[in-house]
């Protein structure tokens, strides 16, 4: 659709000045992205399922080379002939002062004695702007349930804010172009279970989330991410009382519920006392019982 505001106007067009997709890049997405595979017959001959190559090994190991393309390969006993996989890449880029996380869809088909064929396609790009605010580009994709394939002719243009483009990538690509900001931040190329997109875009829109990385405390940083409902200010003063005493939070999701049982029953949350548990479990569950018997 048609950019609708000066956001929007702006992002598309810094993303004419975005270079395309390396041939190097892609060829890396295709090496780390595709489960490449050894399909072992009951007489011991494997089919490199990469390059076409057939040859006999009759020992059970898991994993070999391919003597005829080097690719390091997953042998698997089978009787199946014909193999297909998708797979995303994500691609991270810098431009115009936007964060880019560039997605490429990349579909592969095998069948033994012939080489693989392999197809790639950019289909979404997240931009995140130095304050968190984002907007998406990306092709459109049919209707339908199960469908996970892209409408590749058409083309990428601004799309609504949706889970749907919120792509959880196969490999993250080796080499990445980051904004100062993230830079800065004490990002380490780890996402710690969130998307690229959720990471960033927390990261960059929230200023306490520098802290918590910083700090290790990667699950709080995890949870408020993810947690909308829940006002990471409500439990600031806490939070660094942790950070000071080296109180390293396990279980967010339950550390916060601990903090609102003491602020129901009035307890100092800024007394280390309280706020760092050595048993969080334990001190969770007492305060728990003795609400319910209020």
């Amino acid at each position: 659709m048609k950019p609708r505001n000066k956001f929007q106007k702006t992002i598309t067009e810094a993303s004419k000045k975005l270079p395309p997709v390396t041939k190097v890049q892609v060829k890396w997405g295709y090496r780390n992205c595709i489960e490449h595979i050894g399909r072992r017959t009951k007489k011991g001959v494997i089919s490199c399922l990469e390059c076409g190559h057939s040859w006999t090994d009759k020992t059970t190991r898991e994993h070999c080379p391919c003597p005829k393309c080097n690719t390091k390969l997953i042998v698997k006993d089978t009787r199946q002939r014909v193999f297909d996989d998708y797979q995303y890449l994500c691609i991270i880029a810098a431009c115009e002062g936007f964060q880019v996380l560039r997605f490429i869809y990349i579909d592969y088909r095998a069948k033994v004695r012939e080489k693989a064929r392999y197809f790639h396609s950019e289909v979404v790009q997240r931009w995140i702007a130095s304050d968190g605010k984002s907007a998406t580009l990306a092709r459109l994709r049919p209707m339908g349930f199960f469908v996970h394939t892209w409408s590749f002719g058409s083309p990428l243009e601004i799309r609504p804010e949706k889970p749907l483009y919120n792509v959880v990538p196969t490999c993250v690509y080796s080499r990445q172009r980051l904004i100062p900001e993230i830079k800065r931040s004490g990002y380490t190329k780890q996402f710690f279970g969130l998307t690229p997109f959720d990471f960033f875009q927390f990261l960059l829109a929230e200023n306490k989330a520098e802290t918590l990385l910083k700090a290790g405390q990667t699950e709080l940083f995890k949870f408020f991410a993810l947690n909308n409902h829940r006002n990471i200010n409500n439990y600031w003063a806490s939070i660094r009382i942790c950070i000071r005493s080296n109180y390293k939070i396990g279980d967010a999701s339950m550390w916060c519920d601990y903090m609102d049982l003491l602020r129901f029953f009035g307890k100092d949350l800024h007394n280390a006392k309280y706020v760092c548990p050595p048993d969080l479990q334990r001190e969770h569950d007492r305060y728990v019982r003795k609400k319910g018997n209020t």
